[in-house]
């Protein structure tokens, strides 16, 4: 692989993950609800990919049959929910926990691919996904659960709710290699304005410019952008490198939460918190359990 290549990449990755992890405070700074919120991201974020495909001949006839057609807006369906979900999550359990609970997302794609695509996983993932559940439990803090209300559970339940919807957008998009990033995307948010403008309230639109700056920014910024420049790096880096840089997201939503919000976790919070992002490393970086093997007769004369 080129060097020069593989740095652009690095850089690209960094960005892209950089960008999605200040979504959450975009979302809450809209004063939008989430229907509002996903329905202007659906829609900036079309026409801004709709301008980035025309301009880059992406946008050739024959690109879909009727079946990848129908996976790809399946695919979008899930999607565009899963944003719904996880900025609802955002308001009422926090972007910290709700962003912590997204991330158990691999471990969806496990067991949808056992369940779809007849994968074994194997004893590996099994461990890691016994760890992401430890982290899980002590993150809901079930015990101490009246002492936040139910919105904080219902938040955590709506971000689980958001991982699975991811797990099912990456299982259908396997299916779609052939079809370019960019147009995937296209197609998937253009549906998602138009299945989401019934739902979308015109009578609480924003009242000051700051606002609607917010939702422009999620479509351009963290939608158009961002999509471009995380298929950019995945072009360009291998499978562990992007893997790992993907965790740039959750830490840098974390901190803002905390820089913005002053919203902290508890110590058993931040263990499982810990922990979830511990597993997902090792599912997704092919950590390995087995120990290295010491050296035989340790302390014997060489």
């Amino acid at each position: 692989m080129n060097p020069n290549s593989e740095r652009v990449g690095l850089a690209q990755m960094a960005a892209a993950m950089t960008l999605s992890g200040t979504l959450g405070v975009f979302v809450l700074e809209s004063g939008q609800s989430a229907w509002n919120v996903v329905f202007f991201r659906c829609l900036f974020g079309a026409l801004s990919l709709l301008a980035y495909c025309w301009a880059r001949g992406l946008l050739r006839p024959g690109l879909y049959t009727r079946r990848t057609l129908a996976l790809a807006l399946v695919a979008g369906a899930a999607l565009v929910l899963n944003w719904v979900l996880l900025f609802s999550a955002y308001r009422l359990a926090s972007i910290s926990l709700a962003t912590a609970v997204y991330n158990v997302q691999p471990f969806f794609l496990i067991g949808l691919g056992v369940l779809f695509l007849g994968e074994r996983p194997s004893a590996g993932k099994l461990a890691w996904s016994v760890v992401a559940f430890a982290g899980l439990l002590l993150v809901l803090r079930l015990w101490d659960a009246r002492a936040d209300g139910g919105d904080y559970l219902a938040g955590l339940a709506l971000g689980l709710g958001a991982a699975a919807l991811y797990g099912v957008t990456a299982v259908i998009v396997k299916r779609l290699k052939a079809i370019p990033p960019q147009v995937l995307a296209l197609t998937q948010v253009t549906l998602g304005a138009v299945m989401l403008l019934p739902m979308a309230d015109f009578s609480t639109l924003p009242a000051s410019p700051l606002q609607w700056s917010y939702l422009v920014a999620l479509g351009l910024v963290h939608t158009c952008l961002m999509y471009i420049l995380m298929y950019s790096a995945i072009q360009k880096l291998p499978t562990t490198s992007t893997a790992a840089l993907s965790f740039i997201y959750p830490a840098v939503a974390i901190l803002l939460d905390l820089l913005v919000y002053g919203h902290r976790m508890d110590m058993a919070q931040i263990a499982g918190v810990a922990l979830i992002f511990l597993a997902a490393a090792g599912v997704s970086l092919n950590w390995s359990w087995r120990l290295p093997r010491g050296r035989a007769g340790h302390g014997a004369a060489s």
